[in-house]
């Protein structure tokens, strides 16, 4: 199993945040659309990228692990979104 270098919250905006269609389409086949929106409102402060990303890039990353009450944990080798 790997082990999170990094625990980052996650945090909701007012608006929905700009994702790639592509990405959003991947994610469909394996979540609701209910669940697509309401995770479009939701960003972290990335330690690896060092800036804001959206939660559905996070949740895209090479080096994100899991999502457990609100907390990200993050591999933290690298900042890749997987294709």
């Amino acid at each position: 199993m790997r082990s999170p270098q990094y625990r980052v919250e996650v945090k909701t905006s007012q608006r929905p945040l700009k994702v790639d269609r592509a990405i959003v389409d991947g994610l469909k086949k394996s979540l609701s659309n209910k669940m697509i929106s309401k995770m479009k409102k939701e960003y972290v402060e990335c330690p690896v990228a060092k800036q804001v990303v959206p939660f559905l890039l996070c949740y895209n990353c090479v080096s994100f692990i899991r999502r457990f009450q609100g907390l990200v944990d993050c591999e933290g080798k690298e900042y890749q979104v997987k294709t």
